[in-house]
């Protein structure tokens, strides 16, 4: 079992309006996930500054960060950023870039659990909708030019309100959206924005929102997490 989340941090500045990276770094610990993917960890201008210095997450947390950054003073690539658990090996990682018409892009890692070697991607999609349907586009097809070659999760904030949106079946019938439950905005949640998407290897045992006191005051977002099993004719 691996428990796989998605947060979207808003840069570490919670509703209060105050930038805050221990109360992030709180609720990254409660959420107690193997495998976490994060959303606008580093600022949106000039070096893109993480708002999560590595030094506080080795510190407070038993994490690390996937290399993704190309600049020095990020964690993350267009703001998406993966931490995985310390004894977690990563195999590969790669950053994807995206059609928009702001800078988007999604990353990926490859990592090894408990001896199976899984494949996840995050990503932070647009606003406009016919963006988003391009961005999923591109998505599946920079990570499956060969079907199936790894047990693949898909998470983030899809930034789409509709369980039945056109942008969502572009995922199938190969891949299966899980909506773990409404988590924006954090204090009053009305919209299903951030989602967890698997390949047929996985099977889907719990998902939720995590919605402790911290979690409603340090970003607009709540995380989501799915708890999922892979089958044992998984390679």
């Amino acid at each position: 079992m691996v428990k796989i989340g998605s947060y979207n941090i808003q840069k570490s500045i919670g509703i209060d309006a105050r930038r805050r990276p221990e109360r992030t770094i709180s609720v990254i610990n409660e959420m107690n996930c193997d495998v976490l993917a994060l959303q606008e960890a580093d600022k949106r201008f000039g070096p893109r500054e993480t708002t999560l210095d590595p030094r506080l997450i080795a510190e407070y947390t038993d994490y690390k960060v996937v290399p993704l950054a190309i600049r020095e003073a990020s964690i993350g690539w267009h703001g998406n950023a993966i931490l995985v658990r310390r004894h977690i090996a990563i195999h590969d990682f790669k950053r994807l870039e995206l059609p928009a018409l702001e800078p988007r892009g999604a990353v990926t890692a490859e990592l090894k659990i408990d001896g199976r070697l899984i494949r996840l991607a995050a990503m932070h999609l647009s606003v406009v909708a016919t963006f988003r349907k391009r961005q999923i586009a591109s998505v599946m097809a920079q990570l499956h030019g060969h079907p199936y070659d790894l047990p693949t999760v898909l998470v983030g904030d899809l930034n789409e309100w509709r369980d039945t949106a056109q942008s969502l079946k572009m995922f199938n019938p190969h891949f299966e959206v899980t909506t773990p439950g409404r988590s924006f905005p954090s204090p009053l949640p009305l919209a299903s924005l951030d989602r967890i998407v698997t390949s047929p290897e996985f099977t889907v045992r719990a998902t939720g929102v995590h919605q402790s006191a911290t979690a409603r005051v340090a970003s607009d977002h709540l995380p989501v997490w799915a708890e999922l099993s892979l089958s044992a004719a998984a390679s």
